[in-house]
């Protein structure tokens, strides 16, 4: 990935990321945003304290330096190889959609799909001749999705509270939607350093 950064000044743009993170109906305040002044002389205030909702939705969500693709796994479906084969289907089409040029010259790259190591998605992909970026199992540290995209989007959502999934959908589509471009773009761009810092750090797993 370093040395293809090196020779390619648009490598970054021809990545196409993604993940799955579950939303929740509740998601407790952080510290930071839970904080209140009070006078030296007051009390201070009690705060209960509060636990994630079981009522929840799984978004599944797939970009490039800027937005792709994006979906919700409806209620009660299973999520396995076989379900993530048909999330490539969908993905792929709205690219050649939206990215006609990319999908024709296939001058992109997929890093960091769920299940890429199942038979069925490595036979699909390699049908559709998807070039696939090698990436550690587990490294959230060089996941997009994990260290800029889903803490981003779902620090507008703490201390919110949705009575329906219909609603926590509607707020999430609603703030991925007016999140910049240019987020997108830098968050990416962040991979350099992190895999320069994983190759460094022999693979050991890197936090923030």
């Amino acid at each position: 990935m370093i040395a293809t950064a090196h020779n390619d000044p648009d490598f970054f743009k021809k990545i196409v990321t993604g993940d799955e993170a579950w939303c929740f109906a509740y998601n407790p305040t952080t510290k930071h945003q839970s904080t209140a002044w009070v006078r030296e002389t007051l009390p201070r205030p009690k705060k209960l304290q509060f636990q994630l909702s079981r009522v929840k939705t799984m978004l599944v969500i797939f970009f490039d330096w800027q937005r792709i693709h994006k979906e919700f796994v409806l209620e009660g479906e299973t999520i396995n190889a076989v379900y993530y084969k048909g999330v490539m289907e969908r993905l792929l089409n709205r690219i050649q959609r939206v990215r006609p040029g990319m999908c024709e010259s296939g001058d992109w790259f997929l890093l960091h799909t769920p299940f890429h190591n199942a038979t069925i998605i490595k036979q699909f992909l390699a049908q559709r001749k998807v070039t696939v970026l090698d990436h550690p199992p587990y490294s959230s540290d060089l996941a997009p999705a994990d260290y800029f995209l889903f803490p981003k989007v779902k620090s507008h959502l703490k201390g919110h509270l949705f009575d329906l999934i219909s609603d926590i959908q509607k707020a999430m589509t609603s703030t991925l939607n007016t999140t910049a471009k240019d987020n997108f773009y830098k968050g990416i761009q962040k991979l350099y350093d992190r895999a320069d810092l994983c190759v460094q750090l022999q693979e050991i797993y890197v936090k923030n």
